[in-house]
């Protein structure tokens, strides 16, 4: 059972790269990853903080979770060890070279959930458009050939499940 998901995960990733590819999205992909980097959710958050009513409990959630999902992160990517498709397929090049050797889990994909679900509980009516960006910066991770599906999966329950376990004490 395990090789036939792994067999999958594989396929389902050749298909979204030769996708990318075929479409000339590749550019794209990296724009859209880049907008999921670290610093954008504390500029957002601060600028939310500064600006918003409900900035500060948006800020307040996002640092508790975070606080959760980070260590939960490094422990996993750490100890699991998948060596990223850039790095492991023979034949492979995605002229994107990553901070790290391994995927399971995406820290892009996590962080973005973390994002995503935290604006989603203290501003529902942008929740669609949060979780659509947290697909988009999955998404771009694989078309950048540093991800499998799966990896983008385990992001994103780490991501939500963090604020869904701080959520309730915050």
């Amino acid at each position: 059972m395990l090789s036939y998901v792994a067999d999958l995960d594989k396929r389902m990733f050749f298909h979204i790269v030769n996708c990318t590819q075929r479409h000339g999205l590749y550019a794209h992909a990296k724009r859209v990853s880049a907008s999921g980097d670290g610093h954008v959710y504390l500029y957002l958050s601060l600028g939310l903080m500064l600006t918003h009513a409900q900035g500060q409990a948006l800020f307040n959630l996002m640092l508790a979770s975070f606080l959760v999902e980070l260590p939960l992160y490094l422990l996993l990517k750490n100890s699991i060890r998948r060596i990223r498709p850039c790095h492991g397929l023979v034949g492979f090049e995605s002229g994107f070279e990553p901070s790290d050797r391994f995927s399971l889990p995406s820290g892009h994909t996590a962080a973005a959930f973390v994002m995503a679900t935290s604006v989603a509980q203290v501003y529902p009516a942008v929740a669609p458009a949060a979780y659509v960006w947290a697909l988009a910066i999955g998404g771009s991770r694989i078309c950048l050939g540093v991800h499998y599906p799966l990896d983008i999966v385990a992001g994103a329950l780490l991501g939500t499940g963090a604020v869904c376990l701080v959520y309730p004490v915050i």
